[in-house]
Order: C-alpha cells, then sequence, then structure tokens
C-alpha cells in the first residue's frame, strides 16, 4: 500500500491530509469519479428524480395508496415467496402484476436454489426467512428462455477449475445440467438449455419448504408464454 501511494502523486497527496480533509477528498474524488463514467449525462439525477417524484406519483392516485403504504410501514402479510432470475428483463413484479406486500423477492444469476449442504448463501437465507418468519404460504419459482446463466452452466465442463464468480455460482445447478443431458442428450443445445431452465430439484431439500402443498415453477418463453405447474412436494 505504501509503494502505491508513494508512485501516486493524488494518493501522496491525500495521505498527508488530517482525517476530515482526507475522508472529504476522496469523497469527492469517488463522487466526481461516479458522474465522469456516464459519458456526459447524468443519469443518477434522474434516478434521483423518479425516487423524489414517487411519492407524489403514487399518493395522488388515491387515499387508499395513501392508506396502503402506511399499512405497509408496520406489517406486511405475504402470499408468495418468489425465486426469479437476475435477468433485467424478466422482472417478475412487472410481469406477474406484484404490489407492494405482496410478494417476498429474491433474485439471482439462473434463479437457482443452491443445496441445502452447501452452506449458506442469499438465497437459502431469504428462502428460510420467507417461510419461517414471514409465513408465506407459496413458493413460485420463475424461470425464462434464453436465460444466460443456464447456458452457462450447460456449456461447462464440470471437472474444470475456475476461478470464476459466475462458474462459481452456476456449477450449483450440476444436477440440472447432468439430469438433463441424461434425458434430452439427442436435442440440440438450445434445447437443452430450454429443458434445464425449467428443472426444479434442491427446493425440496430444505426442511421448511418439505410442507408446502403449493409450489410453483413458471416458465416465461418467447412472447410472455407463461407455463405453470406443479412440483410435488
Amino acid at each position: 500500500m505504501e509503494t502505491i501511494i508513494l508512485s501516486n502523486p493524488v494518493l501522496r497527496l491525500k495521505a498527508s491530509m488530517e482525517p476530515p480533509g482526507l475522508t472529504q477528498g476522496l469523497t469527492n474524488s469517488k463522487q466526481e469519479s461516479i458522474i465522469g463514467t456516464q459519458n456526459g449525462s447524468d443519469l443518477f439525477n434522474e434516478m434521483k428524480h423518479r425516487k423524489l417524484s414517487f411519492p407524489d406519483v403514487m399518493f395522488s392516485l388515491n387515499r387508499e395508496n395513501l392508506e396502503c403504504y402506511e399499512n405497509l410501514a408496520k406489517s406486511q402479510a405475504l402470499k408468495f415467496m418468489v425465486i426469479a432470475c437476475a435477468d433485467s428483463r424478466v422482472c417478475p413484479s412487472y410481469i406477474l402484476g406484484f404490489q407492494p406486500g405482496e410478494a417476498f423477492v429474491v433474485r439471482n444469476v439462473a434463479n437457482l436454489v443452491p443445496p441445502f449442504e452447501n452452506g449458506p448463501t442469499e438465497t437459502n437465507a431469504a428462502l428460510e426467512f420467507a417461510v419461517n418468519s414471514l409465513e408465506v404460504e407459496n413458493i413460485l419459482v420463475i424461470g425464462h428462455s434464453c436465460c444466460g446463466g443456464i447456458r452457462a452452466r450447460m456449456s461447462m465442463q464440470d471437472d474444470v477449475n475456475s476461478s470464476s464468480f459466475i462458474r462459481s455460482w452456476v456449477v450449483v445447478g450440476k444436477n440440472a445440467r447432468l439430469s438433463t443431458k441424461a434425458v434430452a442428450s439427442n436435442l440440440s443445445f438450445d434445447q437443452q438449455c430450454r429443458h434445464c431452465e425449467k428443472v426444479l430439484s434442491f427446493l425440496f431439500y430444505y426442511s421448511c419448504v418439505k410442507r408446502f402443498s403449493s409450489v410453483c415453477v413458471t416458465w416465461l418463453g418467447r412472447g410472455g408464454t407463461s407455463f405453470i405447474y406443479n412440483e410435488g412436494a
């Protein structure tokens, strides 16, 4: 670290400051860096405008909206826990019309549910919280066509070591890949990916999920077509 500071005149100047000046200087530099990455377009100002206008848009519609948000600030009674892909094109609230307070949503690459024995992850922590604390009544897993995470999983070799964060994550879908290869080996790669997108297995290894009678998989195909079916719990 000392070598880096000595070789960089800007950092050397900042390192000589008193703590308050150093903190302010680094904060200003960070802000300038963020703004500079926008290629002249102030995207964050647009986000700020949307955030500030949100109350006006919601509460100007009718009194019920205001009362709804006031009640949600005190508690929530959810019907759904949703596990969806992080893909920007498949926002579950937009597609299924969820309103605030209706669904507890967790999104990750390829809408994967890691094996129970793999230990804690954001997804299984959210699953446990939704079932045991929020007491949701239904679990909905949303997959979709043309999923980059699934294609990455299907194209990877299981015995290849890699430091890639993506590979380390999608490797949890190994069983889905193997089962797809077993039953769809005669199909094209694209068809195998579509098959793998609909596979749900690890979810039922969680004891908190086994008691559910309503655990569904939704697959969003091209043109917004949806296929919903139960996976027997």
